[in-house]
Protein backbone atom coordinates (compact mmCIF):
# COMPACT_ATOMS: atom_id res chain seq x y z
CA UNK A 1 0.00 0.00 0.00
CA UNK A 2 1.22 3.59 -0.95
CA UNK A 3 0.84 6.65 1.85
CA UNK A 4 -1.22 8.54 -0.35
CA UNK A 5 -4.51 9.97 1.11
CA UNK A 6 -7.36 9.04 -0.72
CA UNK A 7 -10.21 11.32 -0.95
CA UNK A 8 -13.86 9.16 -1.01
CA UNK A 9 -16.98 11.25 -3.07
CA UNK A 10 -19.68 11.59 -1.72
CA UNK A 11 -22.80 11.79 -3.42
CA UNK A 12 -24.74 15.03 -2.79
CA UNK A 13 -28.76 14.67 -3.12
CA UNK A 14 -30.66 17.06 -5.39
CA UNK A 15 -31.93 20.07 -3.82
CA UNK A 16 -33.13 23.07 -4.80
CA UNK A 17 -31.27 26.28 -3.68
CA UNK A 18 -32.13 29.13 -2.41
CA UNK A 19 -29.30 31.33 -3.83
CA UNK A 20 -31.59 32.36 -7.08
CA UNK A 21 -33.46 32.05 -10.30
CA UNK A 22 -31.13 30.14 -11.74
CA UNK A 23 -29.96 28.12 -9.36
CA UNK A 24 -33.33 26.77 -8.73
CA UNK A 25 -33.44 26.37 -12.61
CA UNK A 26 -30.46 24.67 -12.28
CA UNK A 27 -31.35 21.94 -9.22
CA UNK A 28 -34.86 21.63 -10.87
CA UNK A 29 -33.63 20.78 -14.25
CA UNK A 30 -30.80 18.75 -13.00
CA UNK A 31 -28.42 20.40 -14.99
CA UNK A 32 -25.12 21.29 -13.17
CA UNK A 33 -22.90 23.75 -13.91
CA UNK A 34 -25.30 25.34 -17.03
CA UNK A 35 -25.95 28.38 -15.24
CA UNK A 36 -22.42 28.02 -13.41
CA UNK A 37 -21.20 31.52 -14.97
CA UNK A 38 -25.06 33.04 -15.26
CA UNK A 39 -27.07 32.87 -18.20
CA UNK A 40 -25.30 31.45 -21.53
CA UNK A 41 -26.17 34.71 -23.89
CA UNK A 42 -26.14 32.06 -27.08
CA UNK A 43 -29.47 30.77 -25.84
CA UNK A 44 -30.99 33.90 -25.06
CA UNK A 45 -32.70 34.68 -28.88
CA UNK A 46 -33.79 31.59 -28.66
CA UNK A 47 -35.71 31.38 -25.61
CA UNK A 48 -37.03 35.30 -26.61
CA UNK A 49 -38.51 33.18 -29.83
CA UNK A 50 -39.78 30.67 -27.50
CA UNK A 51 -41.50 32.61 -25.11
CA UNK A 52 -42.94 35.01 -28.17
CA UNK A 53 -44.07 31.82 -29.79
CA UNK A 54 -45.70 30.98 -26.57
CA UNK A 55 -47.77 34.35 -26.17
CA UNK A 56 -48.85 34.56 -29.26
CA UNK A 57 -49.94 30.97 -29.20
CA UNK A 58 -52.17 32.02 -25.98
CA UNK A 59 -53.32 35.08 -27.54
CA UNK A 60 -54.63 33.20 -30.65
CA UNK A 61 -56.49 30.77 -28.13
CA UNK A 62 -58.06 33.39 -26.32
CA UNK A 63 -58.64 35.40 -29.67
CA UNK A 64 -60.59 32.47 -31.13
CA UNK A 65 -62.35 31.39 -28.13
CA UNK A 66 -63.58 35.57 -27.75
CA UNK A 67 -64.86 35.01 -31.67
CA UNK A 68 -66.93 31.75 -30.49
CA UNK A 69 -68.58 33.39 -27.73
CA UNK A 70 -69.53 36.25 -30.03
CA UNK A 71 -70.70 34.30 -33.14
CA UNK A 72 -73.18 31.59 -30.52
CA UNK A 73 -74.53 35.12 -29.40
CA UNK A 74 -74.91 36.62 -32.69
CA UNK A 75 -76.51 33.45 -33.55
CA UNK A 76 -79.20 34.13 -30.67
CA UNK A 77 -80.03 37.28 -31.79
CA UNK A 78 -80.15 36.54 -35.31
CA UNK A 79 -82.94 34.36 -34.60
CA UNK A 80 -84.61 36.66 -32.38
CA UNK A 81 -84.71 38.96 -35.22
CA UNK A 82 -85.90 36.60 -38.03
CA UNK A 83 -88.81 35.55 -35.49
CA UNK A 84 -89.86 39.15 -34.47
CA UNK A 85 -89.49 39.81 -38.89
CA UNK A 86 -91.68 36.88 -39.62
CA UNK A 87 -94.30 37.83 -36.79
CA UNK A 88 -94.48 41.30 -38.19
CA UNK A 89 -94.55 40.50 -41.58
CA UNK A 90 -97.51 38.44 -40.95
CA UNK A 91 -99.63 40.84 -38.66
CA UNK A 92 -98.47 43.45 -41.83
CA UNK A 93 -99.98 41.13 -44.38
CA UNK A 94 -103.16 40.78 -42.60
CA UNK A 95 -103.48 44.66 -41.95
CA UNK A 96 -103.19 45.60 -45.40
CA UNK A 97 -106.36 43.16 -46.61
CA UNK A 98 -108.88 45.75 -48.11
CA UNK A 99 -111.50 44.34 -45.54
CA UNK A 100 -109.10 45.41 -43.12
CA UNK A 101 -108.68 48.90 -44.03
CA UNK A 102 -112.43 49.51 -44.39
CA UNK A 103 -112.85 48.83 -41.18
CA UNK A 104 -109.82 50.95 -39.88
CA UNK A 105 -111.33 53.68 -42.21
CA UNK A 106 -114.80 53.64 -41.07
CA UNK A 107 -113.99 55.19 -38.03
CA UNK A 108 -112.71 58.79 -39.80
CA UNK A 109 -116.38 58.82 -41.97
CA UNK A 110 -114.51 56.53 -44.99
CA UNK A 111 -116.61 54.75 -46.84
CA UNK A 112 -115.31 51.95 -49.23
CA UNK A 113 -116.29 52.87 -52.99
CA UNK A 114 -118.81 50.21 -54.50
CA UNK A 115 -118.55 51.77 -58.36
CA UNK A 116 -115.35 50.02 -60.06
CA UNK A 117 -112.90 52.54 -61.19
CA UNK A 118 -112.96 53.42 -65.02
CA UNK A 119 -109.76 54.16 -67.24
CA UNK A 120 -109.52 57.68 -68.73
CA UNK A 121 -107.86 57.25 -72.56
CA UNK A 122 -106.54 59.73 -73.63
CA UNK A 123 -104.79 60.97 -77.22
CA UNK A 124 -101.46 61.94 -78.01
CA UNK A 125 -103.14 65.66 -79.27
CA UNK A 126 -104.59 66.39 -75.73
CA UNK A 127 -101.11 66.50 -73.47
Amino acid sequence: MSNSYKIEEEEEEPRIRTGGLFSAMESITGSSGLFKEGLPVKYVPYVFYVCVFMMGYIWNAHTSDKLVRKISKMKVEVNDLRADYTTLKAELMYKSKQSEVAKQVQSIGLEESMVPPQKIDLEEIEY
